[in-house]
Formats: C-alpha cells, structure tokens, sequence
C-alpha cells in the first residue's frame, strides 16, 4: 500500500510545473526576490487532500496515538475525532492541513 507520504510531491499541471522551474531558476540567478518565489511555490503546491475516517483511524494508530491525545494535538474534542473515524463527520480547513502534515512529516512536525 502506497502511502500520500511516499508520493513526490506534484505540481498542480504541467503547466505551472514549468512556471515553478522557471521560477526557481530566476530566483536561483537573483531576477527574483524570494517573497515572489514563495508564491509561485504556493501556486504549484497539489491541494490538501481529503480524508476519510478510515485514513483517519489508519494514521492515528500507525502513530501510536489515542483519540484522545490526536484530538489535543489537533486542538480539537475527542468527540470529533470519534465522529470523524465513524464517519458522522469530516475535518476541513486547518485540521485537514494538519492531518497532512502528520501524515507527510510525522507528530514531531505538529508538535
């Protein structure tokens, strides 16, 4: 099973792929300052993906965490992440950026 962690990252399309590169490479040669290269970076980053509660569930355990204790870190009730393993509800905004960070960068990145 291929885990979102072991996926490179991609671009949104070709196309801003090739804006990125290009991108880099004048902020590389100093044509570019680094706050406009931030936003091409920005640009080009895939969306924070959807989670459903069984990825939920999966990546609490492969972390060794309780309900309890990933809801504390996520700043969120234990309640919700019970109804998002069950199913009754589904994270969004911050929480799914944070999922997918734990995801990619483990519990030391969130904590």
């Amino acid at each position: 099973m291929t885990t979102r962690s072991e996926r490179p990252q991609k671009a949104k399309s070709q196309i801003l792929q090739a804006v990125h590169t290009t991108a880099a490479d004048l902020a590389r040669l100093g044509f570019i300052d680094k706050r406009k290269q931030q936003k091409f970076d920005a640009l080009c980053l895939e969306p924070v993906p959807e989670y459903d509660s069984q990825q939920i569930k999966a990546l609490r355990q492969s972390l060794n965490l309780s309900q309890a204790v990933l809801a504390s870190v996520l700043n969120t009730s234990p309640s919700t992440i019970r109804k998002w393993e069950i199913g009754d509800k589904k994270p969004s905004g911050p929480s799914l950026k944070l999922l997918s960070l734990l995801e990619r960068k483990g519990l030391d990145a969130v904590i």
